[in-house]
This record gives structure tokens, sequence and C-alpha cells, in this order.
């Protein structure tokens, strides 16, 4: 690795720049079938089909595809918005609206739609994640392309990438991290420290509008690595710290010139929060999770894992008994390259961290842990501390890559008894979490009331569009509706983070302030139950229904519960009516605002 004495790999040494060339387009182009193979079932209908078990986060991320068209085509501000959640809006640099990925995606969206947009993003970020990684192993790790396809391979399709592909992928679009992690290395020894300064800043800023809570590992991470580098050669330190000292300021006028703005409309701007919300501060790995195989892996249970994870989409271990024990003995086996246990230092710290505020094996409490010593910290509150399991996986990713490296480069009867032990090993710690096609289920079409420009006729500039239920952290496909035609029209409500009640400044809850008429009809449509409405209810919807300037309500008629939603919106607005798939209550006579005296 640049920046750790020893030898530097020659690129294409032992084999010509072409065949080289050859073996690097065969890694990317198999790298970008697995890629394939785990999202194939989403492929097959993008917009009808969507990850099992939770919608919300999909829908938001199309929403924010969608948003991308706006500031492209329209010039929309891009840090905030009151598309979604009108009038009080929301603080997209806040909830990481992936301006860095939505903006090159503008074509694939308009051309196809927010919902392929999505799947495109999954598979190249699988895909481009662990080419990345390759990349920079091969050219800067070790001479081996297998070895570098080996560590690679892991760090683009682990556990914890598979458990976030279905869901985020603003997480797992990590394809510059290895080039942020290089750089810093390179920065250690820099003769040139100024300009390397800068490039690391441009990596951190297109970094920063991809994911900054990954930003924030990544820089953790390299933290904790060259502290134990330093630790146990001290004399690295008299070489570092000179190119680090003028390099690093650089970086930081850098970026912090191209983020400044961006950073204060997110911690001061509108609808900014401080701190994460309460439902996921406390969210840390079981201590056996890290022992069990991923739920989408070829030897992962998804009822195996139930409460060793916070839920599916945060599984952000599960290496499995083979591959922890393989780690171990890697270490072991290679213990006496400073390298190595650096890497063990780095990669068991952040595995500790990510056990969270309360220490667990199997779902039973033991104790607590020292991110409760952390969480309250300044930035470490915004974190979601079982994701640090993700730069444990990283690491494991060098250790199986130096692993391969030491045992291809072995000489004789040894060398065959290593390569034969290391393959061994490898299929037995690799087999059981080989990636499999992410589940998925089907979910409603959008409207032809919204496809064919129905809603026109109804919504003008500065109304809403409500549909029925109401948009929430567990009803997004009104979301989907507003991003189909490019947030051509606003919707109250909708699944972000926000400050409670609608207060800048106050910690971060999901969803907006809260609403009598959206509470209701989310819990007709859960228990499909339509209560007899008081006039005091009546009346506070009508209010609702005014601070949103609504000038349409929407309700499929294939919704599920349909006829209770049906008959509690006409207790509330009076008889809808009938078109295309819908039903529609054109509420603009009641709903419009009072012009002030």
């Amino acid at each position: 690795m640049v920046g750790v004495p020893g030898e530097r790999p020659d690129p294409t040494a032992g084999d010509g720049a072409t065949a080289a060339r050859r073996k690097d387009l065969a890694v990317y182009g198999t790298f970008l079938l697995v890629a394939f193979w785990v999202t194939s079932q989403i492929w097959v209908d993008p917009a009808g089909r969507v990850a099992s078990l939770y919608s919300s986060d999909p829908a938001q991320v199309q929403f924010f595809m969608a948003h991308s068209v706006r500031v492209v085509l329209h010039g929309e501000f891009p840090f905030y918005t009151d598309q979604f959640n009108y009038p009080d809006g929301v603080n997209l640099m806040a909830n990481t609206a992936v301006l860095a990925l939505g903006i090159p995606m503008v074509p694939i969206t308009l051309l196809f739609g927010p919902a392929v947009s999505f799947v495109v993003l999954v598979t190249v970020a699988l895909a481009g994640t662990a080419s990345a990684w390759y990349h920079v192993f091969s050219r800067h790790l070790v001479r081996r392309r297998l070895a570098a396809a080996v560590g690679g391979w892991f760090c683009g399709f682990s556990p914890a990438m598979l458990s976030h592909a279905s869901w985020h992928p603003n997480i797992i679009s990590q394809w510059l991290l290895p080039f942020i992690v290089w750089r810093v290395m390179v920065l250690t020894r820099s003769t040139r420290p100024v300009r390397d300064g800068a490039l690391l800043a441009l990596l951190v800023t297109v970094q920063a509008f991809i994911n900054e809570e990954i930003l924030l590992f990544t820089a953790l991470a390299c933290g904790v690595f060259l502290i134990a580098m330093v630790a146990q050669r001290p004399a690295l330190w008299s070489a570092a710290w000179r190119p680090l000292a003028k390099g690093l300021p650089v970086c930081t006028l850098v970026a912090g010139s191209l983020l400044a703005y961006p950073l204060y409309i997110q911690f001061a701007g509108p609808m900014a929060y401080h701190g994460l919300s309460d439902a996921v501060r406390d969210y840390g790995n079981d201590i056996a999770a890290f022992f069990a195989p991923g739920s989408p892996t070829f030897g992962g249970h998804e009822r195996a894992n139930v409460n060793l994870a916070p839920n599916y989409s945060e599984e952000n271990a599960f290496f499995g008994w083979s591959l922890s024990l393989i780690a171990v003995g890697i270490v072991v086996w290679l213990r006496r390259e400073v390298l190595v246990r650096a890497l063990a230092i780095t990669g068991f710290f952040f595995a500790v961290l990510s056990l969270g505020e309360r220490v667990s094996w199997w779902d039973r409490e033991l104790f607590t842990g020292p991110w409760e010593l952390l969480v309250r910290l300044p930035l470490l509150d915004a974190v979601v501390p079982t994701r640090f399991g993700l730069i444990t996986s990283v690491v494991i990713g060098m250790l199986l890559a130096l692993a391969v490296q030491r045992a291809w480069t072995l000489r004789g009867t040894e060398w065959r008894h290593a390569k034969t032990v290391t393959v061994a090993a490898l299929v037995l710690a690799l087999l059981p979490i080989v990636p499999m096609p992410l589940k998925v289920t089907s979910r409603p079409p959008v409207p032809d009331f919204i496809t064919s420009g129905r809603w026109r006729e109804y919504v003008g500039a500065d109304q809403t569009l409500v549909p029925v239920p109401v948009p929430s952290m567990g009803n997004t496909h009104g979301m989907r509706w507003a991003a189909s035609t490019n947030l051509d029209f606003k919707i109250p409500g909708g699944y972000f983070l926000a400050p409670r009640n609608g207060n800048t400044g106050d910690p971060g809850r999901f969803g907006g302030r809260p609403s009598g008429i959206g509470e209701l009809l989310n819990e007709v449509a859960t228990t499909g139950r339509a209560p007899k409405l008081n006039d005091r209810q009546r009346r506070r919807s009508l209010d609702e229904l005014r601070h949103w300037n609504a000038a349409v309500l929407v309700l499929p008629v294939g919704q599920h519960h349909v006829e209770p939603l049906r008959n509690t919106v006409e207790q509330l607005v009076g008889p809808g009516r009938k078109e295309l798939d819908v039903w529609v209550w054109d509420v603009r006579p009641l709903s419009a605002r009072t012009p002030a005296a």
C-alpha cells in the first residue's frame, strides 16, 4: 500500500501491457455480470418490482433521482425542495439526496424513468465498487491480479454491501473510497503535498454529494490505520508529518470552500436538524452477527438472522463462522507484517464500535459498549453505529488479498501446499456468502390518472396532490407517483428526515410535523377499519388541507383496504368520483386559502 514501507507493485510485472489490460477487463466484466446476477429479479420489471420487506427507501431514492432532473432542466435549488412535505419542505443536504449520482443519471431518468435509474444505479454501484478496489489493490497493494480480484470481489459483494443493495445505493456507491484511501497514503510521503492535497479535496467533495456518512467512515478508518502504523514504527512519522502538515490544510481549505455553502444549508438552512432520530441512533450489531451468513447470500437465512441486526437493510457484518475464523488465521499467519497488524487493529476497532451502545449476544444484552462514550460527539451523533461494520468488511477484503498474494509468491513444495490450503480456505470462507439475487416483491403500478396527465386538470403550480393514504415512512407510493412525473406536482408528507415538529435545529425524526388526517388515513390503511368521524375531526382535516393548499385527493381503486379509505375520505370532504383507475375528490372549493384582509 502506498505510504507503507516496502516494495511498490509493478502493475505489468511478468505480463505485457496488453495482457494486463485483458486481465483487468476480464475482472471488470466478471464483476459486472455478478452485479447483474444480484439485481436480476429487479431488472425483470424495474417499475413493478421492489425489494421485499421494505419499499420506502427505493421510493425515496427515485424521488431524489427525479429531483436531479429538475435541477438540471429547470435550474431548481439543489439542496432544498418543497415538492414533498409541502409547505415546510425538506432539507436535501440532510437527507442524502445523492446529487453526485442523480445528476449524471439524468439522461436515463428522462428516457426510462426513475425506477430504471434506481436498478442501474444499484448494479453499477456494486460492480463499480468491486472494480475500484481491484484497481487500487492491483496497483498499490499486491502484485498478483488474482489476489486483487479476490479482495475487490469481497469489498464489492460482501454481505453488508448486498444487504444495503436493496435499499441504499448511496451507501454501496463506494467507487471513490479506494482512491480517497490511496491519495491519503500518497500524501504521507508526497513530494508535492499542495497538489496532492488539492486532488484529495476534489475526491472528498464529490463523495460528500454521494454519502457523507461513508466519507466520515473513510476518514476515521484512515486515521486509525495511520495511528496503528506509526505506533508500530514511530520512524514513519518523521517522514510523514511534513507532507501531511502541508497537504491536509490544503485539502481542508479546498474542500471546505467547495462545501461551505451546502454544509451551511445542511446544518443551518431550512428544515435542518441536529442529531439522528432515536429510532436509529442506537442501531448496533449483535456479536453473533459476525458469525452468521448474510440473508442475501447462499448460506444465509432470514429467520436465523432475526434480531442479530437492526433490520434486514442493516446487516453490516454477517461474515459467517468460516470467514471470521479464516480472517483471524490470516492475521496470525502474516502477523510479522506491520501492514497486517495495522489492518487487524483497524478492523477490530470498528467491529467493536459497530456493536453500538449496548453489547449483546444472540439478542441478550451483556454490557454497555464504548459507543456510549462517543454517541453525543459532534458529527458522530449523526452516525448509525452498526454501519462501522462496513469498515471491517473492507479490512477483511484487504487481508484476503494479502493472503492470496503471500500464498502465490511462495516457491517449491511450500508453494504447492500453501496454494492448496489457500484455495480450500477461500472456498470454505466465501462459498457460504456467495451473493444471491435480491429478493423482490410486486408493488402497485403508478395509476393511469398520474401517467396520463389527467391530474393536470386539477392541480396548479402552488397546489398539492394528496395521495390517499398520505405519504409517510410506511406509505411511499405517492412519492413514486410524483417521481414518475419528474416532480411536476407537489405532495404533502413523505419519507425523509426532518426536525421534530418542523422546528429547524431540533433533533431529527422521520417525517414532518404530525398530521391528523395523515395519521387517520394511515391507520385506516393499516387496520381496514373506517371510524365514525365527528365535526372536530372534519374541521381539523379541512384546516390541514388548506395548510397544504390541496387541490385533489387521489385514492387508487386497487389500494389495499380501498373501501374503508374511501368511506373515511367521504366523511371528511364528501363524495368522490371515479376517474380512470382512481377515486378523486376535488377539494379546491373547500381548501382554498382565505385571502388576507
